[in-house]
């Protein structure tokens, strides 16, 4: 069985046995942490951090978390409304002026919270997703799918740019800046949008699942 490290209670052994198990499998490496009532019940690791598997995963590596930076953008937006400095039922050209073109005028901030301002899909090239103003023109140029407000569709690329660039103009900080201004940095959390080349060499690399190459592609489970 793989060598897992860290702690747990016994009463959540199962979860250091299924992380074994899964490096048994073929998985690289991985951690996994659980908390009841505020109180840590399991924090352990495994594994590791590269393709060579020659880097063992530690105590502090960290690996890209997706769309939980959805949940952290989401946040600071209600920061935001928390103090004041932003309205959920106003429009947002309100904040963000050129966002008004085509059509979409009446796009509330709400909407771009609640994946219903019809803009769910990316139209851009891949590296204009590393360029924060290509991307937000291109968003703010693009007419809405659908009337804001009247269906929902994941926005899984663009909800980041969309409710980043509103909080960047009242706050003039990226969201990272204002995630450890405002949450991380207070709470000592590990956690970053947008990471300082000091903190590199605790990254995992990205991999396939086992079986998969790197043209791999999640979907939907077949019926």
């Amino acid at each position: 069985m793989a060598d897992i490290q860290g702690t747990y209670d016994e009463l959540f052994s199962a979860v250091p046995n299924k992380l074994a198990a899964l490096l048994d499998e073929g998985d690289v490496g991985g951690s996994a942490a659980v908390f009841v009532d505020g109180e840590p019940v399991v924090d352990v690791w495994g594994g590791f951090a590269d393709a060579g598997r020659t880097a063992p995963w530690e105590r502090d590596t960290i690996t890209n978390v997706f769309s939980t930076t959805k949940t952290m953008t989401a946040l600071c937006a209600l920061i935001l409304a928390d103090r004041g400095e932003l309205d959920l039922d106003a429009p947002v050209a309100r904040y963000w002026p050129e966002f008004a073109a085509a059509g979409k005028e009446k796009v509330l901030v709400r909407h771009l919270l609640s994946h219903t301002a019809g803009l769910p899909h990316w139209e851009g090239t891949v590296e204009e997703l590393h360029d924060w103003p290509a991307a937000t023109a291109r968003l703010a140029a693009q007419p809405p799918l659908w009337e804001p407000g009247t269906a929902a569709g994941y926005h899984s690329l663009t909800q980041g740019f969309l409710v980043g660039e509103v909080l960047r103009r009242i706050t003039g900080l990226t969201v990272g800046e204002f995630l450890v201004r405002n949450v991380t940095g207070p709470l000592g959390a590990d956690f970053h949008i947008g990471l300082a080349a000091e903190h590199d060499h605790r990254v995992a690399r990205t991999l396939p699942p086992p079986g998969r190459d790197e043209d791999y592609t999640a979907g939907a489970a077949d019926p």
